[in-house]
């Protein structure tokens, strides 16, 4: 039996998106939170997740990988220019 309450404040559209939830499921706005909120994640949902977490890892050991070689690419011109400013002296 459930008999204990939980009071959550929200933003008016939130409420409002969580009554049109509710009733486009059939069921009360706690129903529909609890149902949310219990739910166990599918097979898909979770393999989903993982590879979420992958691709986040990628994406930033790449965005790694450029900035290391823009700054190497950097170092590269600035020297270029310092042998040029040295060659027209």
């Amino acid at each position: 039996m459930k008999t204990e309450r939980v009071t959550l404040l929200t933003s008016p559209d939130f409420k409002a998106f969580l009554g049109a939830e509710a009733r486009r499921e059939g069921v009360s706005v706690a129903e529909l939170v609890r149902t949310r909120c219990e739910s166990r994640l599918t097979e898909e949902e979770a393999v989903l997740a993982a590879l979420t977490g992958d691709l986040n890892k990628a994406v930033g050991e790449a965005r790694a990988a450029l900035q290391s070689g823009l700054d190497e690419a950097q170092a590269v011109l600035a020297e270029l220019r310092a042998r040029r400013a040295e060659a027209s002296q």
